[in-house]
């Protein structure tokens, strides 16, 4: 069974590794240079702060309380202001998944550790590994870049965090990197909603009084011969009002909707599981394989056993 939402879903492949914890003193001009190729990268500033630059000349600002998510898998850079990129400058360069890297506090050679002084920047960095195909839709539902500021209570509870982490301690790593996964999740949902129209429309969804308890239905039980007149009945409304606030919300039909979760779901199962064709199907809501094939290759172009073919 999935998750019980579909952004729990999405996540469900992507999970910290090796995330660094850096209490830098840095004399400007300054720059970090991210070189992981991670999905994602998340840099929470704690104190002081810089601008973010990213290979395609998009500019962000980011500043005490403020979290950020960077979309990979381009190298990238923080630097105190634009123009140090191209100044003699400290340079500094955080990699944790290349090859050999060590991805410690000692590795980051020139970086001091602790020093509380007026002109520090405090961050936390968090790189994200993906496995599986899951992780795909996520990305595609961001921005290359999105900023949350959080209030200055969780900013120094994340602080203290840190630097009982930073103690290199036993399972400390372990401590750094599960919190950075609900760092993850906590500044997604934040962004989301703060999102309004840009957020996709299956998160929309969930939130609107009449739609979100049919989608969350539909989510929760995704094999389930789900019908509009079913699905209107989970959300208290008319056939024709439920199909109408549908369309004009999510911007397809409830029955292309629920299709179109099926087959991106049969995808990731083909793909990350040795399932058979058959139990995939009845998964996602097809009694047999035949009639699973058939949609699948109606909506992706090719049959499911051509597709996990060529995806391995």
């Amino acid at each position: 069974m999935w998750s019980v939402d579909p952004l729990s879903t999405l996540l469900s492949g992507i999970r910290a590794e090796g995330s660094v914890v850096s209490h830098a003193v840095l004399t400007a001009p300054w720059t970090i240079r991210f070189a992981d190729e991670a999905p994602l990268t998340m840099v929470s500033v704690l104190r002081g702060g810089g601008t973010l630059l990213l290979p395609d000349g998009t500019e962000r600002k980011v500043g005490v309380g403020d979290t950020a998510i960077v979309r990979g898998p381009a190298p990238f850079h923080l630097a105190d202001r634009p123009g140090s990129l191209q100044r003699a400058s400290s340079a500094y360069e955080i990699a944790c998944f290349t090859t050999d890297a060590e991805c410690t506090a000692q590795e980051l050679s020139g970086i001091r550790w602790g020093t509380d002084t007026e002109e520090a920047t405090a961050l936390i960095v968090g790189a994200y590994r993906a496995s599986g195909r899951r992780h795909e839709r996520l990305l595609n539902a961001l921005p290359p870049v999105l900023v949350v500021t959080e209030d200055a209570e969780v900013c120094g509870w994340l602080e203290q965090a840190a630097a009982d982490a930073a103690q290199l301690t036993a399972g400390s790593q372990a401590l750094m990197d599960r919190l950075l996964d609900w760092a993850l999740v906590c500044t997604l949902r934040s962004w989301f909603d703060q999102a309004g129209a840009d957020a996709p429309s299956w998160y929309r969804g969930l939130a609107d009084d009449v739609l979100g308890p049919a989608l969350q239905a539909f989510h929760d039980r995704p094999a389930e011969s789900w019908t509009v007149a079913s699905l209107a009945t989970r959300a208290g409304v008319s056939r024709a009002l439920f199909a109408k606030r549908f369309t004009a919300l999510m911007g397809r039909p409830p029955l292309t909707y629920l299709t179109e979760c099926r087959m991106d779901e049969a995808e990731t199962l083909l793909t990350d599981t040795d399932l058979s064709i058959a139990q995939i199907g009845r998964s996602v809501g097809y009694a047999d394989a035949f009639g699973f094939s058939a949609a699948f290759k109606r909506h992706k172009g090719q049959s499911p056993r051509t597709f996990r073919t060529a995806a391995a």
